[in-house]
């Protein structure tokens, strides 16, 4: 690829030419579904690096996910032949992190701080509902996160809120929402929410940090623009006051995140939020037939509030579309694989064929159809890696080695593998822990002393191992940490036999 270095433009057409030379100032990409958004993101990295506008770490590229990210560095890297790791290429939150860690002190964390998962959310809503005898039954911890999860992405702090008495459980929701954020700072957590937060009131209370980083980024590249939510809208405006060289790239017909808080007001009001912008839009389609295209743009015609665009396309004229009703999955399931086995009987090839889904349950009725005609078949998109059990148990072994404070970490591992230690026993440990302002594992120990010959052996052991965990922890590679817990607690033994 190192050839295409000087003359990559070549391979774009005009609008996307247009898109990567236009450097300075502010703009608006509108990117059509298959236009080749990516290529333009690329290539606008590639033209920054050549040109010499811009070393790596000056510049500041924001995509959707990590994998994409991770791609559009991979590609700039092996066109330039050469790496480009200090460039500041990631997710919103990413991104934040990688602020937060060299700032940590100034919104009052440590630097071993932790980033918890929904599920300890959830755990420690809990646990400050029942202590604090807030409602559960008829509004669940889920509605409390997500409750709070809002207001993160709206940008709004605890001890900002004001009460509103027209809102169901608002002083319950306003309390909940301090005590919870300050047991995250006690324990020395944040959750995914906290990340860009905590860099907003970084920006807003420390003039340096902000003036440092709007130095620094000396061009600001803003991928599926069309899904940020308010915070991150912030986040961006902050950096983008010291060069104002930013772009954004995304469409307007493709937000679908709302639900998670994404506003696509943010991009039809991109020409009020930055000073002189410049509108491009990518219109031809690389990917779908003529007839997807026309189907496509006669139903998104209709949507209120978008800039606009036509979508065309070189490519043949293609199959019409057609659209079929059920009343259930099961018939829909039936037609579908009929249609399959009707396709691989004229020798199309399994690799070609995939089903969508709109929701994973439907996922059932379709596996159950294609296990009993025998049709080979691979669900993409399942559990990943950080979200089974076993890894997540593991985990929380190492964080709370690294942090005895952890008490979400002891929670989930105190029982795992089962030590035979019940709810009366933990009770005492909080108990205690409370009483004395002590994690739950110092107050582990504090039980152990206290109660004596009469204790669970187990607990005993537990404590003993983590304890020699930490003294080691520093001079094991993480991987031959994480196996002596494995073989330490018999992990192994008990996954087989809670499979029996």
């Amino acid at each position: 690829m190192a050839e295409n270095s000087t003359n990559y433009l070549d391979l774009l057409n005009f609008e996307q030419c247009k898109a990567v030379e236009n450097t300075y100032g502010a703009s608006l990409v509108l990117a059509g579904a298959g236009s080749g958004k990516t290529r333009v993101l690329t290539f606008k990295l590639l033209h920054l690096l050549i040109q010499k506008l811009a070393t790596p770490n000056q510049i500041l590229a924001v995509t959707f996910t990590n994998k994409a990210a991770s791609e559009m560095k991979n590609r700039v890297s092996n066109m330039l032949n050469f790496p480009i790791d200090r460039m500041w290429l990631g997710t919103f939150h990413s991104l934040s992190l990688k602020i937060l860690r060299s700032h940590y002190e100034n919104v009052g964390l440590s630097s071993n701080f932790i980033i918890i998962d929904s599920d300890d959310q959830h755990k420690l809503i809990k646990q400050i509902c029942e202590r604090e005898n807030i409602n559960t039954k008829e509004f669940t911890t889920k509605y409390y996160a997500t409750i709070i999860d809002t207001f993160k992405n709206n940008g709004i702090f605890f001890d900002e809120l004001k009460p509103n008495k027209f809102k169901k459980q608002d002083e319950e929701i306003r309390k909940l929402y301090r005590l919870y954020q300050e047991e995250l700072l006690r324990l020395n957590c944040v959750d995914f929410g906290d990340l860009i937060l905590y860099c907003i009131k970084l920006f807003k209370s420390n003039t340096k940090i902000l003036e440092k980083y709007q130095k620094l980024f000396k061009f600001i590249l803003v991928d599926e623009y069309q899904d940020i939510n308010l915070v991150q809208q912030k986040w961006i405006e902050y950096l983008y006051q010291g060069h104002k060289n930013i772009c954004c790239v995304g469409d307007d017909d493709q937000s679908i995140y709302s639900w998670r808080g994404a506003d696509v007001s943010n991009l039809l009001n991109f020409e009020k939020n930055f000073l002189n912008p410049t509108i491009i839009r990518l219109e031809q389609n690389y990917r779908s037939s003529q007839n997807i295209l026309e189907c496509a743009s006669t139903l998104i015609a209709k949507n209120k509030g978008r800039y606009g665009k036509k979508l065309w396309s070189q490519n043949e004229q293609g199959d019409k579309i057609s659209v079929n009703g059920f009343w259930e999955t099961k018939e829909e399931a039936t037609y579908v694989t009929d249609k399959i086995e009707k396709m691989i009987l004229k020798k199309v090839s399994f690799k070609e064929i995939a089903i969508l889904f709109r929701v994973a349950a439907h996922t059932r009725s379709f596996e159950d159809r294609l296990i009993s005609i025998g049709l080979p078949y691979k669900i993409i998109g399942g559990l990943r890696f950080y979200e089974r059990k076993e890894i997540k148990d593991i985990i929380a072994y190492l964080r709370l080695i690294n942090n005895s404070l952890d008490n979400l970490a002891f929670e989930r591992i105190i029982n795992t593998p089962r030590r035979g230690i019940g709810k009366t026993t933990l009770s005492k440990i909080s108990h205690i822990a409370r009483l004395n302002n002590l994690s739950m594992f110092e107050a582990t120990k504090e039980f152990i002393q206290s109660t004596g010959s009469k204790i669970n052996n187990e607990i005993i052991i537990f404590v003993q191992n983590v304890l020699k965990w930490q003294k080691v922890k520093d001079k094991f590679h993480h991987i031959e940490l994480a196996q002596a817990i494995i073989e330490d607690t018999k992990y192994i033994d008990y996954l087989e036999q809670e499979e029996k």
